[in-house]
């Protein structure tokens, strides 16, 4: 029986170069978006306080792999703080500023590292690459 194996492009994963470059585009994420809160004069406590808020939407893995993939993928997906800073600029609103800027922070932080939107298949499997178990299960899929 032949191993099923994600990695590649093929299947909607990124690796090599574009990986680094998304990966680094993360990053400037997470850097701009601290200097812009600094700027604006945003409390740190409320950035720290803030600042992993998202990773709650995993709780929707216990409801299963697709509803967690989609819970994780809404919450981890730049429009919603991008739309957010653009309401707070529209209605003048620090605190959706903040909010915004705090969002946007956290998700350059987790692509930085390498967490990218997740696949059906498990919460290992995004479009920046394997990680964890499904990582461990490709490379031994890879020997075979």
């Amino acid at each position: 029986m032949r191993a099923r194996s994600f990695a590649g492009a093929e299947n909607g994963i990124v690796s090599g170069w574009p990986q680094i470059l998304l990966r680094l585009e993360g990053l400037s994420v997470l850097i701009a978006s601290s200097v812009s809160y600094a700027w604006y004069g945003g409390s740190w406590w409320l950035f720290a306080a803030l600042f992993f808020l998202p990773d709650l939407s995993m709780a929707g893995y216990l409801a299963g792999r697709r509803t967690g993939a989609a819970s994780y993928n809404l919450v981890h997906w730049y429009v919603l703080p991008l739309a957010c800073i653009t309401w707070a600029v529209l209605a003048q609103s620090t605190s959706f500023l903040n909010v915004g800027l705090i969002w946007a922070a956290h998700i350059g932080f987790d692509r930085g590292l390498g967490y990218g939107l997740k696949y059906p298949e498990g919460f290992g499997v995004s479009h920046l690459g394997l990680m964890g178990k499904a990582k461990r299960s490709a490379k031994r899929a890879h020997r075979l």
